[in-house]
């Protein structure tokens, strides 16, 4: 596995993973930042399964355009501290937020989560129409998360609503909406990957 980003300068590193370099973004992330990771999720509150899950929607939350700006996190990070303690205090606030929003759920039932719902419908919209069925159904046995491929599979192909989708997982819809930005993301990058080998 590769490690140049364990000799690289923070603004190399910070390059190579705004370029999707897979060698950085998987020896930075998941090699050298996975201790900063793990303590983070095993202390502070997340709605994830496992620190790989936490890894990757850190990945997506970082690199994804923000609304307001049209550029990602990482993107605006001005080196006014090191990468690694940039990730934390970004991880640290995140986790925060996702708590205290959990709280809100916690004493008020009928809180309406129209934040997560405006994250969801900003973000990448899945065009299922020009695909048939068995090609759907293939790229969603490539998916590698089992309960993201589900979600997929009832949200897209039976035609579930949000609800039914989140009721028939389990989810609370705070988790659900989470689950699905997350989910259509993974369908998107092994649907332009299937698109690239063919």
């Amino acid at each position: 596995m590769c490690c140049k980003p364990l000799n690289m300068t923070d603004q190399q590193i910070v390059r190579a993973l705004i370029d999707r370099d897979k060698d950085v973004t998987r020896a930075f992330f998941y090699i050298k930042c996975y201790p900063l990771f793990n303590s983070i999720f095993e202390h502070y509150y997340t709605d994830c399964d496992n620190c790989i899950e936490f890894i990757n929607e850190m990945y997506i939350y970082m690199m994804s355009p923000q609304r307001t700006t049209g550029i990602s996190k990482l993107e605006s990070f001005r080196f006014e501290s090191t990468l690694v303690t940039w990730i934390k205090t970004v991880c640290l606030y995140y986790c925060y937020a996702r708590f205290e929003e959990k709280q809100r759920i916690d004493i008020d039932p009928n809180y309406d989560l129209a934040d997560r719902k405006d994250c969801v419908s900003d973000s990448i919209q899945l065009d299922m129409t020009t695909l048939n069925k068995e090609d759907i159904t293939r790229i969603l046995d490539l998916m590698p998360n089992a309960r993201y491929r589900e979600l997929i599979r009832l949200r897209y192909l039976e035609g579930c609503s949000n609800e039914e989708t989140a009721q028939q997982l389990g989810m609370t819809m705070d988790n659900y909406y989470n689950k699905h930005k997350l989910a259509k993301e993974q369908y998107i990058r092994v649907y332009r990957k299937e698109a690239r080998d063919e």
